[in-house]
């Protein structure tokens, strides 16, 4: 990359980082603080799922917006979302207000995402486009190991103190931006031939259902489903199972997210100059699938523990092949393609915990069985879609 594609690379992965970590930063001390307010585990899930669904229903409008009104706005827009969201959480101690603040830190996270993947697209050439999402990708793993790092030792100056600190950070992250992030050149396309105005979300899911990258969305559901799921039994199953103690957990998530910001920064796009994203993507959910198939079997902590670094490994290789996948196959229209992208994502992110914590209730092992299954069929339906798209020339290799 030139000086000035990694200039513009760091400002985003900064963004990237921060939005993540921001999220990220409320998970180790959520429990204590809603405690703190006489509410309880319901609260806590309803924290979750509220960011999760707000990101769900804003992310399609918001890649539209980024493909009309500019990366850079969007972005912009999206951090004081999230710096406001934070403030507010510091600001009040009203249950509904939380809630509120949750719902404006989603819209905050619907803006930037699909406009920082966007931007990478204009930035980069087409066979630069897999390193450029690899170090969007590693961003985001490193925020969500970092956030709750943080979190947990701001806690120590006040449960409400680590919400301050995000608010700060994220609205200097607003002016660095305003600084210095320019809007990317790029060919722009009629709006109104390409992205037809005033589209409901339901529109917008049918219309996606038409577009060559249909079956890597559907793929990025399943894997966003799967790995939630996966990390919100996580550190119950190994409690449960194995009576692991908090640091032991601690230890596991951070093992994980290590892994994850090591593959995408230095692997993931070696793999794919090599061998393509089509066989990677074949090859990596088949490792998922068996990471999770491994699972039912895991006699003791360390062999899960081995079992949970395969696994995220996997969707480490995945996420960006994926996000290079979608943003190779859409053309000009790549704000709504990032947009639907991060709208699959979302749905598997709100449905994933709520299918496992039920599951989990019912049996410990049953989210896994779960996952095995999407997977396989999952990697059963992306390897006849290759077949066919060769035959048609869609897939690029």
């Amino acid at each position: 990359m030139t000086g000035d594609q990694r200039k513009k690379m760091i400002i985003l992965m900064i963004n990237m980082f921060i939005a993540i970590g921001s999220f990220g930063i409320i998970i180790p001390i959520l429990p204590a603080y809603l405690e703190s307010i006489d509410e309880g585990g319901m609260a806590a899930g309803l924290m979750i799922a509220i960011f999760a669904g707000a990101q769900l229903v804003f992310s399609p409008v918001a890649g539209k917006w980024a493909d009309d009104y500019g990366r850079r706005k969007m972005i912009i827009f999206g951090l004081i979302g999230l710096a406001l969201s934070s403030f507010m959480f510091y600001a009040f101690d009203s249950i509904w207000w939380l809630y509120a603040s949750r719902v404006i830190g989603g819209i905050g996270a619907a803006l930037l995402i699909p406009a920082i993947f966007a931007y990478v697209a204009d930035i980069t050439t087409f066979d630069q486009r897999a390193k450029g999402n690899s170090f969007i990708s590693a961003a985001m793993s490193f925020g969500i190991v970092v956030g709750p790092g943080i979190g947990g030792f701001l806690a120590d100056f006040g449960l409400k103190f680590p919400f301050l600190i995000s608010a700060v950070v994220a609205f200097f992250a607003v002016v660095f931006s305003i600084v210095l992030l320019k809007e990317p050149d790029r060919q722009v396309q009629p709006v109104a031939e390409m992205t037809p105005d005033h589209e409901s979300m339901t529109k917008k899911m049918a219309r996606s259902v038409k577009m060559p990258y249909f079956i890597p969305l559907v793929i990025t559901l399943v894997m966003s489903f799967g790995l939630m799921a996966y990390e919100s039994v996580l550190g119950l199953f190994v409690d449960d199972e194995f009576g692991a103690s908090p640091q032991d957990i601690a230890l596991m998530v951070t093992s994980t997210g290590i892994v994850s910001v090591i593959v995408q920064l230095f692997i993931v796009d070696r793999i794919v100059r090599r061998y393509g994203e089509g066989a990677v993507l074949n090859v990596f959910l088949a490792v998922a699938a068996f990471g999770f198939f491994l699972s039912l079997f895991a006699k003791n902590y360390m062999l899960f523990f081995g079992i949970s670094l395969l696994i995220f490994l996997a969707t480490s290789i995945l996420r960006p092949v994926l996000n290079t996948l979608i943003s190779k196959m859409a053309g000009d229209e790549q704000g709504f393609a990032m947009g639907m992208n991060n709208m699959y994502m979302s749905i598997g992110n709100v449905l994933g915990p709520a299918c496992a914590g039920l599951l989990y209730d019912v049996n410990i092992i049953y989210p896994f069985i779960l996952g095995l299954i999407l997977l396989a069929a999952t990697l059963l339906i992306t390897v006849i879609w290759q077949k066919r798209a060769v035959k048609q020339n869609v897939l690029s290799s």
